[in-house]
């Protein structure tokens, strides 16, 4: 039996994460940490809430204090950190906020971790990143990917304080012989996500026929992966990765934005003259693709979605669930939850 903290785990691919762990470890406990701020929803773990092996913490990660109390209390055997501000437009706009969380936090835990050594020492701390730490891909050089080796080229204050936390993972891996492993995944899409990103958006306003804003012309390429799968690679990661070694996963399924607005549209009957092209957002990334490889051969990871199964039953989870929506659209979300 493990004891794992999950931070972010009211998120969107935390929450996913906690629905399959803790159904698929019975034996292994989780407890899941989560600030609840905008993001954060509590209704995506409510279900939870009877499991006999999963509790809840409501906590700030920059609370230094009272993280290294839960360290003390609870004697982790196993962390993963999901937590962070993720939205590359807010970091625009707030980049202290994104360095706060994203940076900081993750040092709170990592101290926290070594603080535990002499008494109760973890086994893996397992840090969840992003491709987005890379940079981006010519349009033109489809043959080009990402690797675990690609140098980290970063675009905006989210990367570049995802990068940061990468960084500073490795660096107590080297100084302090902190067990890690770091993953690096592409565009997740699925239940539960904040309707701020591409495809919730598309979705929440093609049910209202309200007009639907594409940076540029749409041309720029993302790699789309099925939060499922993703974190069935995170979960082998965890558990089977080597120490010290940073992992790619992503979807095989490359699609530019446009192509995805119009997929989503012609599934739900909509018309095309809903799309509305706005002025490109500032140092917008032009392509993303992971090269897998690693993961796949080391640890056996494959895929369980095609892009085309994923995002119809995306689809189909938002049409089903549009009470989730309106609820975070309402703010009323953000009572789910009660000290």
């Amino acid at each position: 039996m493990s004891k794992f903290l999950i931070t972010g785990g009211a998120g969107f691919i935390g929450s996913n994460y906690l629905h399959y762990v803790v159904d698929k470890y019975p034996e292994d406990e989780f407890i899941c940490l989560d600030a609840l701020t905008y993001a954060g929803n509590y209704n995506n773990i409510k279900d939870l809430e009877d499991r006999k092996n999963y509790r809840f913490v409501h906590l700030n990660l920059c609370d230094k204090e009272k993280v290294d109390e839960l360290f003390q209390k609870e004697n982790f055997d196993i962390v993963v950190n999901f937590a962070a501000e993720s939205h590359v437009d807010n970091s625009i706009k707030n980049p202290n906020l994104f360095a706060e969380t994203n940076i900081l936090g993750t040092m709170n835990l990592l101290n926290a971790c070594l603080k535990m050594k002499e008494v109760h020492p973890i086994t893996r701390y397992h840090q969840v990143s992003t491709d987005e730490v890379y940079g981006d891909l010519p349009l033109d050089r489809p043959d080009l990917l990402f690797t675990e080796e690609t140098p980290l080229h970063t675009s905006s204050p989210y990367s570049s304080s995802k990068a940061g936390a990468d960084l500073m993972v490795m660096a107590y891996h080297r100084t302090f012989g902190l067990p890690v492993t770091i993953s690096r995944c592409s565009n997740n899409y699925g239940p539960y996500q904040f309707p701020e990103k591409l495809i919730p958006v598309v979705i929440s306003k093609a049910l209202k026929n309200e007009p639907i804003p594409v940076y540029g012309k749409g041309e720029n390429v993302r790699d789309w992966i099925h939060v499922h799968d993703h974190n069935i690679g995170v979960d082998l990661i965890v558990r089977n990765g080597k120490n010290g070694e940073v992992y790619n996963l992503g979807g095989h399924s490359e699609r530019n934005n446009i192509t995805i607005v119009k997929t989503i549209l012609n599934q739900m009957g909509k018309s095309e003259d809903l799309i509305t092209y706005v002025t490109d957002r500032p140092g917008h990334d032009l392509r993303y693709a992971i090269d897998s490889t690693k993961v796949e051969r080391e640890l056996g990871w494959k895929l369980s979605y095609t892009f085309e199964e994923g995002i119809k039953e995306t689809i189909n989870w938002y049409l089903n669930n549009q009470e989730w929506i309106d609820n975070i659209l309402s703010g009323d979300y953000k009572n789910a939850y009660k000290d």
